[in-house]
């Protein structure tokens, strides 16, 4: 790995190689910056129970943007940040015509290198990620057309991270998947991987072939080539409660979620992305 150095900003670990920046937000401002970011907000065409906008984020003044639990009426929100969206995910504009309204999106981008600086969540009661997705997965069956869900970061259990995951073909009954996990099976709890109590960076190496996964400039787990996207995919960043969708097979079906740590927070210092030069 190499470092690539940002003025007055914490240095990215990138593969050998060079790179280019083509997009990054380092969080400096004292609100989102909205060209760059919208709210997730539904899900399979729904509202999510558990997803809220401003009140889930605030700026700590250090150039990190920080993913706070909101408690109202007894349960607990929080906020998912998107540059783009999924065709399932938008709701549609009327009740007797249900097709969804068309946006264009923040940030589309494919194949290069993505990454983000972070300091997990300490509780179990909610999760963080960073990941990849595509606006029109599910819609046929060639992910290469189709694209693929890259899970770069997963942290459903405080101050760990679970091996990386690869999703296409939707999913449904097409549902196919890849992970970095031996053998490849879905992950539990047991696989989570402990961090210390610090920033972290996560990245992935997105290449015409497969997903190389780095944490903090080493590599994590094999290259995965089950599928591959060509298309153009969005970034996503934040948070989602417990309790909302605990059904989640193996992770929390056997596992209480009894860690609930007062103030907890998920703090991001970067997302980054970057083009190799060729």
């Amino acid at each position: 790995m190499k470092t690539f150095e940002i003025e007055n900003h914490e240095p990215s670990l990138l593969p050998d190689g060079e790179w280019k920046l083509a997009w990054s937000d380092e969080f400096d401002a004292t609100e989102l910056d909205r060209t760059k970011w919208d709210f997730r907000r539904h899900l399979f065409h729904k509202q999510h129970d558990g997803w809220i906008g401003e009140e889930g984020i605030e700026f700590d003044g250090k150039s990190n943007i920080v993913f706070k639990l909101v408690k109202k009426d007894g349960k607990y929100y929080s906020s998912q940040l998107q540059t783009g969206e999924n065709w399932y995910d938008r709701p549609g504009f009327s009740k007797d015509w249900d097709v969804a309204e068309l946006k264009e999106p923040k940030f589309l981008h494919k194949f290069g290198y993505y990454e983000c600086r972070c300091k997990l969540q300490k509780g179990n009661n909610w999760w963080s990620a960073f990941w990849l997705q595509s606006p029109v997965i599910g819609t046929q069956l060639d992910e290469k057309k189709a694209g693929v869900e890259v899970d770069i970061l997963e942290s459903f259990f405080g101050d760990t991270y679970l091996p990386h995951n690869i999703h296409f073909g939707g999913y449904g009954k097409n549902y196919k998947m890849d992970t970095t996990k031996v053998p490849k099976t879905g992950c539990v709890a047991k696989d989570a991987i402990p961090v210390d109590d610090g920033f972290h960076r996560f990245g992935v190496l997105w290449e015409e072939d497969g997903y190389t996964f780095f944490v903090d400039g080493k590599q994590s787990g094999e290259k995965l080539t089950g599928g591959v996207s060509h298309i153009e995919e969005f970034l996503l960043l934040g948070t989602e409660c417990i309790g909302y969708r605990s059904y989640i097979p193996g992770i929390y079906k056997d596992v209480g979620c009894d860690k609930i740590v007062e103030n907890d927070k998920f703090i991001v210092d970067y997302v980054r992305v970057f083009d190799s030069v060729k």
